[in-house]
């Protein structure tokens, strides 16, 4: 088990990704932290790592509240003494539809939640990484993230903004021995499919048909973000950082990350003609 003693915080843990994602984390050895904001939920997956054997900790908090997200981190700490990983998984996808159509309130708050909340557990774990020197920060992005997506303007912009965000913070940290990536998930589904599916209509022709196909089919297996969630978490990605990494399309397991980092490999750069 290669993530042995680990201690790592899961926000967004209660359902979906981030529940796979604590439980790639457990079978592997890890301590895991579970950060949500539903009593329900947080008790239904600590259940399920519990029966790992590994050591458990609930948090219940908001992660667009920067005081609760601070409290929740603080005891953490107090109770594990520091914190190796820490997986930014919680986020919503907001409101669906034209731009001028949708509720301003809503849209700000999926910056909040999942931009906000990136930065706020970010910031609080920093310090103690910094003064161990070394940790794991793992961000997920989203579909909209690295191109347009009509419709999805609050949840794409939120996801873009996420991508930078781990580059610029990568390139502060790097020499306290820290790597900090993005991943995109893809199409797993779980409750932001049925939130489309409801929506109808605003949701426009293109994702509909997207959508109906992952019903049709199943999406992308949970396991396969969680099993490249442990591979960033692990010692065997040491020296990989400012990445956007696909879970399901791109060759994390065979890489040569010397090679990777002499490039810009990997990242979101804009294209000029010459470029292709």
């Amino acid at each position: 088990m290669e993530l042995t003693g680990r201690r790592c915080l899961v926000t967004g843990a209660g359902r979906g990704i981030g529940r796979e994602i604590a439980l790639s984390l457990a079978r592997e050895g890890a301590k895991v932290a579970l950060l949500a904001r539903t009593e329900i939920e947080l008790d239904e997956t600590a259940a399920l790592v519990e029966q790992t054997g590994v050591e458990v900790l609930k948090l219940q908090a908001d992660v667009s509240r920067r005081e609760q997200v601070d409290a929740a981190i603080e005891k953490m700490l107090a109770a594990w003494g520091g914190v190796e990983v820490l997986v930014n998984n919680a986020g919503i996808q907001g409101p669906m539809g034209r731009v001028e159509e949708v509720d301003p309130e809503a849209w700000m708050q999926v910056m909040q939640v999942n931009l906000g909340g990136c930065f706020y557990a970010t910031r609080k774990v920093l310090p103690t990484m910094i003064a161990q020197g070394y940790g794991k920060i793992i961000n997920l992005s989203g579909g909209g993230a690295v191109g347009p997506r009509p419709f999805f303007s609050a949840y794409s912009a939120s996801k873009a903004a996420v991508v930078r965000f781990s580059e610029n913070v990568a390139g502060e940290v790097a020499e306290h021995n820290i790597d900090i990536n993005s991943i995109a998930p893809g199409a797993v589904n779980t409750r932001m499919l049925d939130e489309r599916l409801e929506a109808g209509t605003a949701v426009g022709e293109q994702e509909i048909e997207i959508d109906q196909r992952l019903v049709q089919e199943g999406g992308t297996d949970p396991a396969r973000p969680a099993a490249l969630v442990v591979y960033l978490a692990s010692a065997r990605s040491d020296g990989l950082s400012g990445r956007l990494l696909a879970a399901v399309w791109d060759p994390w397991e065979d890489f040569d990350i010397e090679a990777v980092m002499a490039t810009e490999a990997f990242t979101v750069r804009r294209l000029k003609p010459e470029d292709g």
